[in-house]
């Protein structure tokens, strides 16, 4: 293992850039549906050999001797991200005569910009690179910081971030919920570099001890979480998650539009399996309903005639606000609607956080000299909904609803579900056939779950549906590509966990644990050499 070590650092150019390529793709395995982590305590301390070797041109600025460190990292993260969202560029696909021009930019460009982030990171480690388990901190830091970032800069991205490759099995879940995902992504790059402390013989013990008892703390805090005791839950709520399976070919296709939706009304208006209960609440997909209301108001009255006393249907459609007046225009939202027995719309909470090029166009106007449209949500572009609030489920639970992926901002997420009990999480995940996309998404959604102690309930077009109870166990899910309901009945508890200020207060104080590490060992190594 010394051996490798050394070749590793020594490596130059295009070989050096190829390792730092691969090592990146073998880290995606740590990530759903593989949740093969292993993977990732080979990828670090590959990067951390790597990071040996830049040391820059003594003659050159500072910022130019980081230049070889960000190198390394950016073909690290440019590895990591085509190898984990490659799944991107099949929503083209589905209108493939229009937009199959964009595969290149999907598939490839948007990992070539998501690497620099992880070029910024191996810089950033750099600044503060040592020898020994200064480095192994200062590498941890980087990436703390460089997935904070991803969280915001150009409305958001974090999809995979490190931090999920080590939460394989609800288990391994439940340390999220002290140290948030701020926490997580710091400890994770730290536990799978620290391998790379075990090639030096003075630092092989520590190394080994270290990893061993984060390990046994990651997992022992786990067990703790999901075998003690747990409260008698206030009420419970039956449910019924209707996943549609909607060929999105046919989707807005006006020939077929009445049969998906008498679709819709079978599955939900399916008699409970054996003795089960009748539903209170009946959910479905994002923008599941073909048309528009304002269009086809006989819906309402079919969805009423559909429902029993007393049950609620939450439903993902696209809103119409009709021009108010002249040099007005109408406006569509990517929207949840609650609908009570009666055939009344009682309820509605319009997506607030959209997804770029596939709900909106940023700079539309400028695009579209170019003739450039959206990509793939749907017939018209959406505008973002100014908050988010409840909604009341019968029984007088609160649920917080969030469309598709809204559900992977941990910041998002915490603060507009502070007074729920439930999330609910509408999405159509279609768009990415039966790839890795959908189960990344559902992982992220459960996380969630875990983070904020609240159950998640999950309608998805075609899988993964599913609803998860607070710490993040599955009780039941649908699959990609299959059609049916799920039915449960879900304790409703008051959330018994860290409340997100606190986490992230916890989480930041890791990572200024890390950074002081590594400024310490750095300092201190200076001192010596000097």
């Amino acid at each position: 293992m010394q051996r490798l070590a050394g070749r590793i650092v020594l490596l130059w150019g295009w070989r050096r850039a190829l390792v730092a390529f691969l090592a990146g793709m073998l880290a995606v395995l740590g990530q759903a549906p593989y949740d093969f982590s292993a993977a990732c305590f080979i990828s670090f301390p590959v990067l951390v050999w790597l990071l040996d070797g830049t040391t820059g041109d003594g003659s050159s600025s500072r910022i130019g001797r980081l230049k070889p460190a960000f190198a390394v990292g950016w073909w690290f993260g440019f590895g990591y991200f085509l190898g984990g969202l490659w799944w991107i560029g099949t929503a083209l696909l589905v209108e493939a005569e229009s937009f199959a021009w964009a595969l290149p930019f999907a598939m490839v460009g948007i990992p070539l910009l998501l690497a620099f982030f992880y070029g910024f990171a191996a810089a950033v480690a750099r600044t503060m690179w040592s020898s020994g388990i200064g480095r192994i901190a200062a590498l941890a830091v980087g990436f703390a910081l460089a997935e904070w970032l991803r969280g915001f800069i150009f409305t958001g991205f974090p999809w995979n971030a490190i931090g999920y490759a080590a939460m394989p099995v609800t288990m391994l879940m439940q340390s999220v919920s002290v140290v948030g995902m701020d926490g997580m992504n710091a400890l994770a790059v730290f536990v799978f570099a620290v391998p790379a402390l075990l090639v030096d013989k003075s630092g092989r013990r520590a190394g080994a001890a270290l990893l061993a008892g984060l390990l046994v703390a990651h997992a022992g805090f786990g067990y703790y979480r999901l075998t003690r005791t747990v409260p008698e839950a206030d009420d419970h709520i039956s449910v019924r998650i209707v996943q549609p399976n909607i060929d999105l070919n046919e989707k807005w296709d006006k020939e077929v539009r009445d049969r998906i939706f008498a679709s819709l009304l079978a599955l939900s208006s399916r008699a409970p399996v054996g003795e089960g209960e009748r539903p209170q609440l009946i959910i479905w997909p994002e923008t599941s309903v073909p048309f528009l209301f304002t269009d086809r108001p006989d819906a309402l009255t079919a969805i009423g005639e559909m429902l029993q006393e007393g049950q609620l249907l939450l439903a993902g459609i696209v809103r119409e606000e009709a021009a108010s007046g002249p040099g007005t225009r109408t406006r569509y939202y990517n929207s949840i609607v609650a609908i009570n027995d009666r055939g009344e719309i009682v309820d509605a909470v319009d997506k607030v956080h959209l997804v770029p090029f596939g709900e909106y166009i940023p700079f539309a106007d400028l695009f579209a000299a170019f003739g450039v449209e959206q990509f793939v949500a749907g017939p018209m572009n959406f505008e973002a909904g100014s908050h988010r609030k409840d909604i009341e489920l019968p029984g007088g639970a609160k649920a917080a609803p969030f469309i598709c992926y809204e559900v992977i901002f941990p910041g998002l997420v915490a603060r507009d579900s502070a007074a729920a009990q439930v999330m609910i999480n509408v999405t159509n995940d279609a768009w990415f056939g039966n790839t890795a996309g959908p189960y990344q998404h559902f992982r992220q959604a459960q996380i969630r779950s875990v983070e904020n102690g609240l159950p998640l309930l999950r309608a998805a077009n075609t899988g993964v549906s599913g609803i998860v109870e607070q710490h993040g166990i599955v009780v039941d899910a649908l699959a990609v590509n299959a059609q049916g309901v799920i039915d449960a009945r879900l304790p409703v508890y008051l959330a018994e966990t860290i409340d997100y200020d606190h986490r992230r207060i916890i989480g930041i104080i890791v990572v200024l644990v890390l950074v002081t590490t590594a400024l310490v060992v750095n300092v201190r190594q200076s001192l010596q050499s000097n």
